[in-house]
């Protein structure tokens, strides 16, 4: 493991196979800033309580302290992802997989970005390595059950959770009716948590990514050995805050705008059910996607509310979640084998 950034970037212009690797890693991380940490602070640029460059900055402060806050405490997640897959004991055949896997995940997302569709990189960067994965030799062999099944679970659980808790903090909020003052900070603090916890989650899945390529290069993972080190989660933070500064305003309109229209007091509804969504799976080391939690939080404040809920776009929102898998999947095994070649 590299202990220190200068350590890193010294084996990295020794090493063009890992400042490949670093970089592809980075491009995902940034691609993620792009379609899924706007999510985090969707609902309140849309409901007008904060300015999109004001918002972009509190996702990037709280996305580096939910990145250093929850992997101090429990690393799961990062873990999970770094040890999802088995790409055999070439170290460059390896890295060629990875390497591909990333490119499969950075194309998926492009494409979802282009249609303003908020795609989850999360799934997406699971998908690519088992894809990749699975067109190195050994195959099925090479995928790890456990992991994955914590994937699932973690899926399964964001969306029902989300959901409900969405439309239980709306129903909450309507019996308390407090005051317009107190829902528009509440609103900021909802946003502010919800970076929180994309950082905690996805932040923590890029690291165990990153780390993988690090370990590949040395030949493979060591077993029982297991540490993020401080300057890599702010240069993780740090590249996610500059994707969402690029590119996030696409996203916040159809998750904030287009799929439901939503005031003050259901956006804060929707960052309470979506903030607690994460935080309950996060502690649990189950990794989710923000992209799952708060949309499903937003939709389960449309229905508890009775308001207007666009079908069309929330359809093809939950079609985008369903191609991921496999869609990103073939594109991981398909670039695995190119790359081999």
């Amino acid at each position: 493991m590299v202990s220190s950034f200068g350590d890193f970037l010294a084996r990295a212009a020794g090493d063009p196979i890992l400042a490949l690797t670093a970089l592809l890693v980075l491009a995902v991380v940034l691609v993620n800033g792009w379609t899924d940490a706007p999510n985090a602070i969707a609902t309140a640029v849309a409901t007008g309580v904060l300015p999109f460059r004001r918002a972009a900055v509190l996702a990037a402060v709280c996305n580096l302290l939910g990145v250093a806050g929850m992997t101090a405490y429990n690393a799961t997640v990062a873990e999970t992802l770094y040890t999802i897959a088995d790409f055999g004991g070439d170290g460059r055949a390896a890295l060629s997989a990875l390497c591909a896997a990333l490119c499969a995940i950075v194309a998926w997302a492009a494409l979802a970005w282009r249609f303003g569709i908020p795609t989850s990189e999360s799934h997406a960067l699971v998908a690519g390595v088992t894809g990749a994965a699975l067109a190195m030799p050994g195959g099925w062999a090479n995928v790890q059950g456990a992991a994955w099944g914590r994937v699932l679970l973690g899926l399964g659980l964001s969306v029902t959770l989300g959901y409900w808790a969405g439309g239980f903090c709306h129903r909450l909020l309507v019996r308390l009716r407090p005051g317009a003052g107190l829902l528009r900070r509440g609103q900021v603090a909802g946003a502010a948590a919800m970076a929180f916890l994309h950082g905690a989650q996805d932040g923590q899945k890029f690291l165990g990514v990153f780390l993988l390529g690090c370990a590949l290069t040395d030949g493979g993972r060591a077993e029982g050995v297991f540490s993020i080190p401080g300057w890599l989660m702010l240069l993780c933070a740090g590249v996610m805050a500059l994707g969402t500064g690029i590119g996030g305003r696409r996203i916040i309109n159809t998750v904030g705008r287009d799929m439901v229209s939503l005031s003050p007091g259901e956006g804060f509804a929707a960052d309470l059910g979506g903030a607690v969504c994460l935080l309950f799976c996060t502690l649990a080391g189950l990794p989710v996607s923000t992209t799952h939690a708060k949309t499903a939080a937003i939709l389960g404040v449309g229905a508890a509310s009775g308001g207007p809920v666009n079908r069309g776009v929330a359809g093809g929102i939950a079609l985008t979640w369903l191609l991921t898998f496999p869609g990103c999947g073939a594109l991981g095994f398909l670039l695995a084998r190119l790359f081999h070649l």
